[in-house]
């Protein structure tokens, strides 16, 4: 058995790493989210800075793009057009995403200065795709309305899982330390 465990310590550690960042910042998201009263459709501030800046977005497009608080779930409303045409909750926020990608790179850690930085340029690069993932969608909801269900569905999940998983990437291949180090 001890010879598994020193064969596999690489996967062990990371496995151990990815498990327990995750875990502790999911516990932590969570936490936070029990602030807020669902049953009165309370919004998180988080949703709320992602809707308003997926309105800023869309308003380069469009003058009369704007969001309201909906009065019968835990969401905001963005309107198109003067069309509603979205409604954003919190899993809309990226923050699952966000976890994940930490937990991802906490698992497979270069050197801390290196992680630290990685980790706060990366969330910026998550939450900015996401932003403009959330805009796009509601621009090819208006134009494309038959195809909401495989835009929201299969399309865009793909758009921000994709940027995720390139600085996943770019972090295994540059800076982990299991990249390859140049002689």
């Amino acid at each position: 058995m001890k010879e598994y465990i020193v064969q596999f310590k690489p996967f062990l550690v990371f496995l151990t790493k990815f498990l327990l960042s995750y875990l502790v910042m999911t516990l932590m998201y969570q936490s936070y989210l029990k602030q807020f009263d669902e049953k009165k459709f309370e919004v998180d501030h988080i949703t709320q800075i992602v809707a308003n800046q997926s309105k800023t977005t869309l308003s380069i497009f469009d003058d009369n793009s704007y969001i309201m608080p909906n009065l019968k779930e835990a969401s905001v409303k963005l309107y198109y057009h003067d069309k509603w045409v979205a409604r954003i909750i919190e899993g809309c926020n990226a923050v699952s995403v966000i976890i994940l990608f930490i937990s991802f790179i906490i698992a497979f850690s270069g050197r801390l200065k290196h992680t630290l930085v990685f980790i706060s340029i990366g969330v910026l690069i998550v939450h900015f795709f996401n932003v403009l993932r959330i805009a796009l969608l509601c621009m090819a909801i208006f134009h494309f309305p038959k195809y909401e269900n495989v835009l929201h569905s299969v399309i865009f999940p793909l758009f921000i899982y994709g940027i995720v998983f390139l600085l996943w990437v770019i972090w295994v291949n540059k800076f982990s330390t299991y990249a390859k180090k140049s002689v």
